[in-house]
């Protein structure tokens, strides 16, 4: 198997020396970069150099990423009735959930209609602050293996030997691997923006400030099998969007929340070379023996061996803990719009039980989070925990009212195990008039 990432040159112009029997590292590196550049070419990418990169995941690799997937699918332009029925969706959108939530209407965007195009370049600074921690911790990792790998002695070099320059090596490397992240990060974009009905669509807080906005080319192919009117369609998705846009709008923090759990998780990489190389040689067998071969210079090949994980860390029970907590919260968020979606709609969209249940079924298989954060994180996000936390907030609702459900999102989230008890989660975070027993 080819190794990955580079091949030195095995003739005798390419071990290039200094004259006394020492490697020429600087020649060496430079023949890396050179093929390195080369296969990111092959994937119609710019490669990364030996400069000290100044983003640790580089926006640039990913937005041309994305939008080569976004050109490869199609991003109809937007027409004077596309905005103008999306308008009219969410004026009407809006009203509803004034009687389905406390959280009053959030900004108002003076662009609420959005190209495939348009929705990369909405979302791209979002998804950027959301997935850098990753990336931060993975280059760090990868620093850390370096140094307790090298000795003092490979430093330095024994007198007439060749010196391994472990700073410019992690530099490379870190460019390297960011380059990757960024190209995976992208290819996901890309892949949502094919399919996400607006900006909240996917459960994150994804611009700043908060505004609401629809993809009508999405929504039309969304209602392509469905036998229902396309206005009703369109309205429901502007509820959805409008919900979730209100929910981050009114509850900054929990931006933090999200991203702190994705940082908790990063703090934790922790390379396992060992590890690494049995899954690439598992890949590489696995190739084989369907009579193909793993080549990195290859865009197919390394597309699959980023898809199958080669540089996936070991998960740690800490970073399992961070991934439960991220689950929750993007169980929670989802599970709130759609309670408040079906208060909002139950007496005035007809369809409004199989708008819902079309959208749990797509869910179920293929939810705009399950991409991502399967691709990113290994994190398959429980369909089943987003129904319970949709019963869950429909019954604290039943149980109080309007503003004491939306206002534990000021206060201690629900657990996974508080959605199967609501009335008990009620009770373990009421004050009690009486606190001499405390």
């Amino acid at each position: 198997m080819t190794p990955f990432g580079f091949t030195p040159d095995s003739s005798d112009d390419a071990e290039k020396n200094n004259g006394d029997g020492s490697v020429d590292f600087a020649a060496m590196m430079a023949q890396m970069q050179q093929q390195i550049q080369e296969q990111f070419s092959k994937l119609g990418m710019s490669g990364p150099g030996f400069a000290a990169p100044t983003e640790a995941l580089p926006k640039s690799i990913v937005r041309e990423t994305a939008k080569k997937f976004v050109t490869a699918q199609g991003s109809s332009p937007i027409g004077a009735n596309d905005a103008a029925q999306v308008e009219e969706a969410f004026l009407i959108a809006q009203l509803w959930l004034n009687d389905a939530t406390f959280f009053p209407q959030s900004t108002v965007a003076a662009n609420l209609t959005l190209s495939r195009s348009d929705w990369v370049d909405s979302t791209l600074t979002g998804w950027q602050s959301c997935v850098e921690p990753l990336a931060v911790g993975l280059t760090q990792a990868i620093t850390q293996l370096l140094q307790d790998s090298s000795t003092p002695e490979a430093e330095s070099g024994p007198e007439g030997g060749m010196q391994i320059p472990i700073g410019m090596i992690s530099g490379l490397l870190s460019s390297f691997i960011g380059s990757l992240m960024a190209t995976q990060l992208g290819q996901s974009i890309g892949g949502l923006a094919g399919s996400a009905t607006g900006i909240h669509d996917v459960g994150l807080p994804l611009v700043d400030p908060v505004y609401p906005a629809l993809v009508p080319q999405n929504i039309n192919e969304w209602a392509r099998e469905l036998d229902i009117p396309i206005d009703e369609v369109r309205i429901f998705h502007a509820l959805r969007e409008s919900a979730g846009a209100r929910l981050f709008a009114h509850n900054p923090w929990l931006v933090a929340y999200i991203r702190t759990a994705i940082t908790d998780y990063a703090r934790g990489i922790n390379i396992d070379i060992d590890a690494i190389t049995s899954q690439a040689q598992e890949i590489f067998d696995a190739s084989t023996s369907q009579g193909g071969e793993f080549d990195p210079t290859n865009p197919e090949s390394f597309t699959m061996a980023l898809n199958q994980g080669i540089f996936t860390p070991q998960e740690t029970p800490a970073q399992r803990d961070a991934l439960v907590k991220l689950e929750t919260v993007l169980a929670l968020v989802d599970g709130w719009s759609e309670s408040v979606v079906t208060l909002a709609a139950a007496d005035r969209l007809p369809n409004i039980s199989a708008l819902q249940e079309t959208l749990r079924r797509g869910r179920a298989t293929s939810a705009p989070t399950q991409q991502l954060f399967a691709n990113l994180f290994g994190l398959e996000v429980s369909p089943r925990l987003a129904r319970e936390a949709s019963a869950f907030w429909s019954t604290i609702g039943k149980l109080r009212n309007l503003e004491a459900r939306d206002q534990i999102w000021s206060g201690i989230l629900p657990t996974a195990a508080d959605l199967l008890s609501p009335q008990k989660y009620l009770s373990s975070i009421e004050i009690p008039d009486d606190l001499s027993s405390l």
